[in-house]
């Protein structure tokens, strides 16, 4: 027969352990651990969530748009699929940069050097601009990593010191008995688990958010090809207009 006493111990022993009483009960540097795992696993999953949704409108817009060079129109006419494109798809910057580059040569003798010479300058501004837009994708992904890295240590540096307050609460007291003990290693614990929380999702979603940057940047490259073909068919087009001879 289980006794009654021992019972409402056990239950206050319980309520004593929940995260809540976890984090009121530890010392000042096990809660500072704490909140600074909370602050970095929600700093981490707002990155995540942003890079996450951000990556998904612009594989979508890039299929559309895509397509829009593909169909073979020609470089001035395809601004009409970009009219409602977000000015900071990367995909539009990189189309406006080799539509600037080709506009300020228009008035150039098309030779075939000069055509030659076109084309290494719209493939460098946008190689460029291609560079620039995959930067701005990164950026916040160190931190995300930094964040995975470094949170099991921290909270295992909140464990340590929780652990090192119980035996020194165990020997001031002179008493080895669950209710004084497993508080403070609960304590301790507590912030091991809170530092795996941080780490695990932000190494996942590193991974998966630097997989699909890399995806999205071989796109990129894939649509700066598919304009220079468009742009060197309509430039040999115009050579051939004014006589010269296309390679």
């Amino acid at each position: 027969m289980n006794d009654p006493i021992s019972a409402t111990a056990s239950a206050a022993l319980a309520h004593t352990l929940s995260p809540v009483e976890l984090f009121l009960q530890a010392d000042s540097i096990v809660k500072t651990v704490i909140v600074l795992l909370l602050l970095a696993s929600a700093w981490g999953w707002t990155v995540i969530a942003e890079k996450l949704v951000r990556l998904a409108i612009l594989q979508s817009r890039a299929s559309k748009l895509f397509e829009s060079v593909k169909a073979g129109l020609p470089v001035t006419d395809i601004a009409e699929s970009f009219a409602k494109t977000s000015a900071n798809d990367p995909l539009l910057q990189i189309y406006q940069a080799m539509v600037d580059e080709q506009a300020r040569s228009a008035d150039l003798i098309y030779t075939e050097g000069q055509r030659d010479q076109l084309q290494d300058r719209v493939h460098r501004v946008a190689v460029l601009a291609s560079s620039s837009a995959i930067d701005h994708l990164q950026a916040r992904l160190p931190g995300l990593a930094t964040i995975g890295a470094v949170s099991p240590f921290v909270g295992l540096f909140g464990t340590v010191w929780g652990i090192m307050n119980s035996f020194q609460g165990i020997a001031a007291s002179n008493n080895t008995s669950l209710a004084v003990v497993a508080p403070g290693i609960a304590e301790a614990l507590f912030a091991t688990a809170l530092g795996l929380v941080a780490a695990i999702p932000a190494v996942i979603f590193y991974n998966r958010i630097s997989g699909d940057i890399g995806a999205y940047g071989k796109r990129l490259n894939a649509f700066i090809g598919v304009f220079e073909v468009e742009l060197s068919r309509q430039l040999s087009r115009k050579g051939d207009r004014n006589g010269l001879r296309v390679a």
